[in-house]
């Protein structure tokens, strides 16, 4: 029988995460207790989905992909430790000036009404679900020197400040027995979400400064997600909601394609 060549579309998966996809998979391999992931992958096409084999149409390569981009999910799942911590570095390390990046121009970045600003809390929380900056500020600070990874392939060290994500979830009376939280943003409708043991990890920080002064706009004035154990976009800026949920809430990228999970 004849091999059907891969698409272009296939292709471009293959570049972005196949190497991740086996790497990850050989490892699981590893443990006994998790050799269901070598039948799932099995499952999965037996890799003849990477092939091209029995994929006829676009609708059929964009389930196939979406199967293996879960199972590529899954995997990272498993494999991240909550107490494991992301490297630090001295301030000497830091870049400077740390770059702007964002899907729009520097110029176009939102203006937030400090006045009127409010943090909005909804979905599975039982305590206190708006927040002002004042109030924000008002509780435990801490700092880190971390390095954020981009998707496009640059780096950046930078210092940020603010609260640790657990500790105002738990203030805010969050059910951290949830799955998801969603992170709603005041520029041009974006969003994400992460996994509740990376929203608990002790390093995610809902940052207020950089490099000990106010977060500036270009860096999302007035709060960041800082997440140093993902991929640079799963870090909202200019948050206004969050949400805590058990319904898979996607994202601006990940619905576009992009790996949900994206981190270590």
């Amino acid at each position: 029988m004849a091999t059907r060549k891969r698409t272009p579309r296939q292709d471009s998966f293959l570049a972005t995460h196949g190497e991740s996809i086996i790497r990850d998979a050989q490892r699981e391999l590893k443990s006994p207790a998790r050799r269901l992931f070598g039948q799932r992958l099995l499952t999965v096409g037996g890799m003849a989905l990477l092939s091209g084999s029995g994929l006829t149409d676009d609708k059929a390569v964009n389930a196939a992909l979406r199967r293996i981009s879960s199972f590529n999910d899954d995997v990272q799942a498993l494999l991240f430790d909550p107490n494991k911590l992301a490297p630090t570095y001295p301030e000497s390390m830091i870049t400077r000036p740390f770059p702007f990046n964002a899907f729009y121009d520097i110029d176009d970045v939102p203006e937030i009404d400090v006045a009127t600003y409010r943090l909005q809390v909804t979905g599975l929380v039982r305590g206190k679900r708006t927040w002002t900056l004042d109030e924000l500020r008002a509780l435990p600070q801490e700092s880190q020197i971390t390095r954020l990874v981009c998707v496009e392939g640059w780096s950046a060290i930078g210092h940020w400040g603010g609260v640790r994500f657990s500790e105002f979830l738990r203030r805010a009376g969050a059910d951290t027995s949830a799955k998801y939280v969603s992170l709603h943003c005041a520029d041009y409708s974006y969003w994400t979400s992460i996994d509740m043991p990376t929203a608990l990890h002790a390093q995610t920080l809902l940052t207020l400064t950089y490099d000990g002064a106010v977060l500036p706009p270009k860096y999302g004035f007035p709060m960041r997600l800082r997440v140093p154990t993902k991929l640079g976009f799963k870090n909202p800026k200019h948050i206004v909601a969050i949400e805590i949920t058990n319904r898979y809430p996607g994202g601006y990228w990940e619905n576009q394609g992009y790996n949900w999970f994206s981190g270590s």
